[in-house]
């Protein structure tokens, strides 16, 4: 099976830090892959340079057998790489459907002019946005909440929004920022649930993470990094078994 994302000696410096080295992974089509580590090693600068934020030093990246590396983050959304982000990157005052519009606008956009003039092109685009955008809400469990500011949701279900602005794009790859952070046990696992039906949908996922039950009982498979290189890779229950990765999280006296 060719994979969906391949990435290849990544690497990125920030002046004397090396935050990623030499990173080998992949991703197949219709897998969870969990990316762990302690802090600083390099987790978000590696969904940063796959992601388009920020560019790499050397490496490449492959996508759906193309080169994209380098490429802009709103290049990559059209081709179906989308990511969330560690805090909560929605419009608290606006409501929840048109938090989710955002994400849509990607699809459903027709160009300046057309959307200027309501051609009956951007109008019939218009209309089967909105018609995704309330599948989605009703999807996510998010219809009752829909006209509500975002601001007024519980905390949960404001990451739970945060992956809804993402899907509307409709993408093949999901790119996760700890999805998981600040969230109660019970929080936790809604957001689980969302994951893996994001999953059945066809849609791969990479999630980032420091909650070790969440992403052991999400992920087929995890890569663990430290210091910016891959110190694992395997199943959960291998990858948690790993001397080399207990050593990294717990030290050498556990």
């Amino acid at each position: 099976m060719t994979a969906l994302l391949d990435v290849s000696r990544l690497a990125k410096r920030f002046g004397a830090v090396q935050a990623v080295e030499r990173l080998d992974f992949q991703v197949e089509p219709g897998e969870i892959l969990g990316i762990i580590g302690p802090n600083g090693a390099g987790k978000t600068t590696a969904i940063n340079l796959i992601s388009g934020v920020i560019r790499p030093d050397s490496g490449r990246i492959t996508f759906a057998g193309q080169d994209v590396t380098g490429m802009r983050p709103d290049l990559l959304v059209r081709r179906g790489v989308v990511r969330t982000f560690q805090a909560t990157t929605i419009y608290q005052e606006r409501t929840v459907r048109e938090n989710v519009r955002r994400g849509a606008f990607t699809t459903a956009y027709r160009g300046f002019w057309s959307t200027f003039l309501g051609t009956a092109g951007a109008r019939a685009a218009a209309r089967r946005a909105g018609e995704a955008i309330d599948e989605l809400l009703s999807w996510l469990g998010l219809s009752e909440v829909a006209d509500a500011e975002a601001r007024s949701l519980p905390y949960g279900f404001q990451k739970v929004l945060g992956l809804g602005i993402a899907l509307a794009a409709r993408p093949r790859l999901a790119m996760l920022d700890e999805p998981a952070a600040g969230l109660s046990h019970d929080e936790a696992n809604h957001v689980a649930e969302v994951v893996r039906r994001i999953n059945r949908e066809d849609v791969s996922v990479i999630v980032v993470d420091h909650n070790m039950r969440f992403i052991s009982t999400l992920c087929h498979r995890i890569v663990v990094l430290h210091h910016g290189a891959e110190l694992a890779t395997g199943t959960p229950q291998d990858v948690t078994r790993d001397p080399r990765v207990i050593e990294a999280y717990l030290g050498t006296q556990h």
